[in-house]
């Protein structure tokens, strides 16, 4: 038993090693997520969960898909898992979305307790904050955000299926899918996902609705609350919200032009029916996963678009995944910047840091190079299309959840495969790299030189 002494100060204590303190919090984030990973799979495994038995690399398989809100799944979520394997999933996914810290920071309050400096520093890491100080106040906004959000897609689509389905079973339905659209999972209680809606306006606009709320980041929200006028939105805010309407009217567009005469697509629908559905599958790559067109049956060149948005996702502190809106602007900015020869990167009259663009070349880098890893892997042990094999990884790792077929057909070393893929994409690459390279400060300082690039 330690005893405290008054002649004992707390201040005087300093941590052992500062390369320990430093990795704490990705590691305590990735022993979060395993946990929460192992209790899925286990309560997926029992009987109660599931009509007829499954492996346990399926349960494996399906609970990360649930935590990473990915929404793959080797076994149709519909007809094989019970109410109680369903409710579990829903679970699954809203805590995987939501993030671990969020319900972490807020039972602790609930319960009287206060948060220490590395529960702060775990917890920013999992909100992708720099300030520390904010961290209590924006998880209970980001709960209760979530919770109206979710209840009014809940009581939306409920209300929209209870003529077809009854009341009973619109709201379960109402409830799963709102969960799984606001935390762009992509799970769904069809083997068809939505394809049956296809052109339903009141489930295209409440689905891609919920997953464009959550896939938009919880930070833009709070900070269109605060401030109600463009020119006082942070600049993360104003370069979220137009990165997003450039990339979801663009890909509108695109997929438009290209599958308006395909007979396996869009082609058979009426007009305003081509129309949902183009935005429908224009949005959903964004990490959301739901689909009401068959993805196989799309043009490559759609696929190519498809690949690039969900390489792409949505915005930090949100529910989605992928390198990031921002991300891509801002390697897009520095880009153009380096062609004008400007020293600077800017964007709305403010410029962007250095460290901020290294950051964004390093997360972009590791995703591209652990993508191709994962597909030279796939190739290797999967007997199928090239495209198909890259769909599927690009697709696990932006926890976006669409396919053109694999997933059901893979073996179990391709499952493990796209599991380590699926928990990279929602962790985070470059969290993840922080166990490779933690921080550092050099005294010494080298020659600069200068290569020939190109």
């Amino acid at each position: 038993m330690i005893l405290w002494h008054p002649s004992v100060t707390p201040i005087e204590r300093k941590p052992k090693s500062g390369k320990k303190i430093a990795g704490a919090p990705p590691l305590i984030l990735c022993a979060s997520f395993l946990l929460l990973i192992l209790v899925g799979t286990c309560l997926l495994k029992l009987p109660i969960a599931v009509h007829e038995p499954i492996t346990w690399i399926q349960s494996l398989f399906t609970a990360t898909s649930a935590v990473t809100v990915t929404g793959l799944v080797v076994v149709d979520t519909g007809t094989q898992f019970t109410l109680f394997g369903q409710v579990v999933i829903a679970l699954l996914i809203q805590c995987g979305g939501l993030g671990l810290m969020t319900f972490a920071i807020v039972t602790l309050i609930a319960l009287g307790g206060k948060i220490g400096f590395l529960q702060r520093t775990v917890a920013r890491e999992a909100f992708n904050q720099t300030d520390s100080s904010t961290l209590v106040s924006t998880a209970k906004s980001v709960l209760l955000f979530a919770l109206v959000v979710e209840l009014l897609g809940m009581l939306i689509l409920s209300w929209h299926w209870h003529s077809e389905l009854g009341w009973k079973t619109s709201l379960f339905h109402g409830f799963f899918y709102t969960i799984s659209a606001f935390n762009n999972a992509g799970f769904a209680l069809h083997a068809d996902s939505l394809m049956p809606y296809v052109d339903d306006p009141i489930v295209n606009l409440t689905i891609t609705g919920l997953f464009i709320v959550g896939g938009l980041g919880f930070s833009v929200w709070m900070d269109l609350r605060r401030n109600r006028c463009w020119s006082k939105l942070s600049v993360y805010s104003r370069m979220m919200i137009t990165g997003t309407l450039l990339i979801n009217v663009l890909a509108l567009l695109v997929i438009y032009l290209i599958e308006r005469d395909n007979p396996n697509t869009l082609a058979p629908l009426s007009e305003s029916g081509k129309w949902l559905a183009s935005w429908f599958q224009a949005v959903s790559p964004r990490t959301a996963g739901f689909n009401t067109l068959a993805i196989d049956q799309l043009e490559d060149a759609t696929t190519s678009v498809m690949l690039v948005l969900m390489f792409i996702g949505g915005g930090s502190l949100s529910t989605a995944s992928g390198i990031k809106v921002v991300t891509f602007m801002v390697l897009i900015l520095s880009t153009y910047a380096y062609l004008k020869r400007d020293e600077q990167v800017y964007v709305f009259k403010r410029e962007i840091a250095k460290e901020t663009v290294s950051k964004a070349l390093a997360l972009t880098m590791i995703s591209i190079v652990v993508t191709w890893f994962a597909i030279f892997a796939l190739l290797l042990v999967e007997d199928a299309p090239m495209i198909d094999v890259i769909f599927e990884t690009v697709s696990a790792l932006g926890t976006v959840g669409l396919s053109r077929g694999l997933t059901a057909e893979l073996s179990e070393v391709g499952e493990l495969i796209i599991i380590f893929m699926m928990f990279m994409g929602r962790l985070g690459p470059l969290t993840l790299a922080y166990f490779l390279a933690s921080p550092r400060r050099k005294k010494l300082r080298y020659t600069e030189t200068k290569l020939a690039i190109g």
